[in-house]
C-alpha cells in the first residue's frame, strides 16, 4: 500500500519566551537552536523541507535545507493562529488582567475566542485545507514540516478525529517531533499518529 509520511516538528524556543506569539516574527533564542538541532537524526529521511515562513520555524529550515541540499518550500497558511490583543502577552499577565475571559478561552476557544484574533474554526479551517493539499502534493514522499504548536495541534486533532474545541489538550513542546502516516490515497486513504512528542 502506498504510504505517506509527515514529520511535524514544532520550532524551538523564540527570544522573549513564553507568551501568546501567534503571528509576531520573533527569532529562535540560542537555547530553541540547540532544541532544534537536538532532534535532528544522523541520517535525514526527508526528501522535501516545508516551512512556516515566521522566523522561529523559516531560519531553522533554510540551515537544514543548506546542510542537505533537499528542497525548502515556504507554507504559510501553516502560520500560527492570530492570537489579536493576547498577541505578545503572558498567560500570567492575560490570567491577572480578566481571569474570568482567560479560563473561557481554554473551556471553550470556539465561543470565546480573544479580542481581534483569528477565529478558531477559520484557523483550523485554512490549516487542514493546507495539510490536504499537501498529502496530494507529496504523495509517497517522507517530508518534514516545521510549524507552530496551535498548527500541529490542529493536524494532530485532525488525524485522531477529535473535537477541534479539545486541540488544546494536546501538548506541544518546543521541539517536539510528531510523525502521521497517510496510508493510500484518495477515498480508500486513512492516517495515522505513529508517535507525538518523540524522537528519530
Amino acid at each position: 500500500m502506498d504510504k505517506t509520511t509527515i514529520d511535524l516538528l514544532r520550532h524551538g524556543e523564540p527570544q522573549g519566551g513564553k507568551r501568546y506569539r501567534g503571528q509576531i516574527d520573533h527569532p529562535l533564542s540560542e537555547l530553541g537552536w540547540q532544541q532544534m538541532q537536538e532532534k535532528m537524526p544522523v541520517n535525514k529521511p526527508w526528501q522535501q523541507i516545508l516551512t512556516s515562513p515566521l522566523k522561529r520555524c523559516a531560519a531553522f529550515a533554510e540551515a537544514l535545507s543548506r546542510d542537505t541540499d533537499l528542497p525548502l518550500s515556504y507554507e504559510p497558511e501553516f502560520i500560527e493562529m492570530n492570537f489579536g490583543e493576547w498577541e505578545g502577552q503572558t498567560a500570567e499577565a492575560l490570567e491577572s488582567a480578566d481571569k474570568t475571559a482567560f479560563y473561557a478561552f481554554y473551556d471553550d476557544p470556539i465561543q470565546n475566542t480573544p479580542p481581534g484574533a483569528e477565529p478558531l474554526l477559520a484557523f483550523q479551517q485554512r490549516v487542514i485545507a493546507a495539510w490536504q493539499d499537501l498529502i496530494v502534493q507529496y504523495q509517497q514522499r517522507h517530508i518534514l514540516l516545521i510549524a507552530h504548536a496551535g498548527t500541529i495541534r490542529i493536524i494532530l486533532s485532525h488525524v485522531l478525529d477529535m473535537p477541534v474545541a479539545s486541540a488544546l489538550r494536546i501538548d506541544v513542546p518546543y521541539a517536539s517531533l510528531s510523525r502521521v502516516d497517510v496510508h493510500g490515497s484518495g477515498s480508500h486513504a486513512y492516517t495515522q499518529l505513529k508517535f507525538h512528542a518523540g524522537q528519530l
